[in-house]
């Protein structure tokens, strides 16, 4: 007889390791599948190394920008000791292990559903009450003449590189083609970004593409908008590449940060009364139930690409099975690419707003030019924040900031704007002196005169 479980799921990321940890916590029977690494694409080839490798430019530029201090420099062998000890040397063993200590069935294999419930995997069927797919996204490579000559990297192979190259072209404007450029450049590797749009960042507003690209450009960074790859060729043991405008670039390799697929292929979701959409996401309602009995976190649903998400969504899915029903909500969430400075957004762009037919009011302010802490946090201060709010409403509904520790300031318009909190006690918070978060009252303040 087959042995029957309560939740089986599949692909042990972010999200499904929140689903794991709380059912298991719960006392449920689980049994988790993941053919490569218990952890997913973050920990390993992503998130966790890429912001471990950042810092240590993000410290060289503060102590460039700090009064009284000098002597910074980089050392690519320590920080990459470091980044292969926070990906754990691509070895999940201590986490294969914590699950089976509490009670999980782990399967190493790639498991394909069978049916409503039925799971197959390394030659058995498993049966589950409830089945989660949590399968995540593979990069895109795009194909063009030549394209099979040159060498060819996606985050993986960046972020296990042993040694740096000397020169790099990276195509893209994506938050990962910002936060690859910052990266190499900073370690003195020679950048170009090839931009295929005409602006960078192109969901955020377009203040923040023209800061990003400003501040990428003194970093180093050869931007080029409008860049195209017309054919690739190797050649000498470098990958030559053909632009759109005739123009030739030789590098030593070539980084794709050109979107992703969801690993769907496969997998049986039909079987089990789930549907893809044209793209093979993953189609959920508002508890993240794709059909009866089956269920889908993170990235897979196409939903918004970030590990907070699949994380939450991990945490929607876990409580509705455990019995407490919750509705996904995605409001207020952040944005953040880790450049330096950081760039941060939540909420609606004024375009977004616009379609929806929204009346609107949008600000910016320069904080070095309205607030204190850029001054005492380094010389040569830099800063800037946008905020958009709906005039009816008089509510927040979008922000952005491109500053230092951004990622960490933009949870107050996070917050503002999952939980409409009125302009009036917007206005009325007392901020901390000197902080960052000075400068939403500084932006409140000149939109309720301006008015």
């Amino acid at each position: 007889m087959e042995e029957i479980f309560d939740v089986a799921i599949i692909g042990m990321g972010p999200g499904g390791e929140v689903a794991a940890d709380r059912l298991i916590a719960a006392g449920k029977k689980v049994v988790v599948f993941e053919s490569e690494l218990i952890g997913g694409e973050c920990a390993y080839w992503a998130c966790v190394p890429s912001k471990t490798i950042l810092r240590g430019s993000e410290l060289r530029d503060e102590a460039k920008h700090g009064a009284g201090v000098s002597g910074i420099t980089l050392n690519w062998q320590q920080a990459r000791e470091y980044r292969d000890y926070m990906a754990r040397h691509l070895d999940d063993s201590a986490e294969a292990e914590g699950y089976l200590r509490r009670g999980a069935q782990v399967v190493r294999a790639r498991a394909v559903i069978a049916g409503p419930g039925r799971i197959q995997a390394d030659g058995r069927e498993y049966l589950t009450d409830h089945i989660i797919v949590a399968t995540g996204t593979a990069p895109i490579f795009p194909s063009f003449p030549g394209s099979d000559q040159i060498t060819a990297w996606g985050n993986r192979e960046l972020y296990t590189l042993a040694e740096l190259p000397q020169s790099v072209a990276i195509v893209g404007g994506s938050a990962v083609a910002l936060e690859t450029a910052t990266f190499l450049a900073g370690f003195g590797v020679g950048v170009t970004l090839l931009n295929r749009s005409r602006r960078l960042l192109g969901r955020e507003e377009p203040e923040v593409a023209a800061l990003a690209e400003a501040y990428l450009r003194e970093s180093g960074v050869d931007v080029r908008m409008n860049g195209s790859i017309a054919k690739g060729r190797a050649e000498g043991g470098r990958s030559v590449l053909t632009l759109g405008d005739g123009n030739e670039l030789a590098v030593d390799a070539v980084v794709f940060a050109t979107g992703r697929t969801p690993r769907t292929e496969g997998l049986g979701i039909s079987l089990a009364g789930g549907l893809l959409d044209d793209k093979g996401y993953m189609q959920v309602d508002e508890h993240c139930r794709s059909s009866e009995g089956l269920w889908a976190v993170g990235d897979v649903t196409g939903i918004m690409p970030f590990t907070h998400v699949a994380k939450y969504q991990g945490r929607i899915v876990a409580d509705c099975i455990l019995g407490k029903e919750r509705n996904a909500g995605y409001g207020g969430i952040p944005r953040v690419v880790f450049a330096n400075p950081e760039i941060a957004a939540v909420g609606l762009t004024r375009e977004q707003a616009d379609l929806i037919d929204l009346e609107t009011e949008a600000v910016s302010v320069n904080l070095p030019e309205t607030i204190a802490r850029p001054w005492t946090y380094e010389q040569n201060p830099r800063g800037d924040l946008g905020i958009l709010i709906d005039r009816r409403q008089q509510v927040m509904i979008g922000a952005w900031a491109v500053a230092p520790q951004a990622s960490e300031w933009i949870h107050q318009a996070a917050l503002a704007i999952r939980t409409h909190i009125p302009l009036s006690v917007l206005r009325d918070q007392v901020p901390q002196f000197p902080s960052y978060n000075e400068a939403y009252l500084v932006a409140l303040d000149k939109l309720e005169h301006s008015g």
